[in-house]
């Protein structure tokens, strides 16, 4: 009789393939609600979980804050000096959708906008 396929903590029926219920307190099978195959709670045991994610796959507020450049707020009306371009925030648009960033590259004046 072959077992239960294993992906993870996630046991799967080996006769129709479909995710198997997790064992309640104290049964000893669980039974697969599609075609009725019997798997022990067993299978359930000594099960080995590794989890691996990419740094960027959760955006972090510090080290969104590592990243962040100073700015340095200049007197005249160009906005504000992040990096290498300077940034104004704009409500546009309604109140209750958000606000226009106007960009300018500091060494060629290019100029660009994204909507937050």
């Amino acid at each position: 009789m072959v077992g239960a396929h294993k992906i993870g903590s996630l046991l799967f029926c080996p006769r129709c393939g479909t995710l198997l219920e997790l064992p309640k307190d104290g049964e000893v099978d669980v039974t697969c609600e599609q075609c009725g195959h019997v798997e022990p709670a067993s299978s359930y045991e000594n099960i080995e979980i590794t989890t691996r994610s990419d740094p960027d796959a959760f955006p972090s507020a510090l080290r969104q804050k590592r990243k962040t450049q100073t700015k340095l707020h200049d007197s005249g009306n160009q906005g504000t000096l992040v990096s290498e371009a300077y940034s104004k925030e704009i409500q546009l648009r309604s109140v209750d959708e958000g606000t226009t960033i106007f960009l300018q590259c500091t060494t060629c004046n290019h100029g660009w906008r994204v909507n937050n």
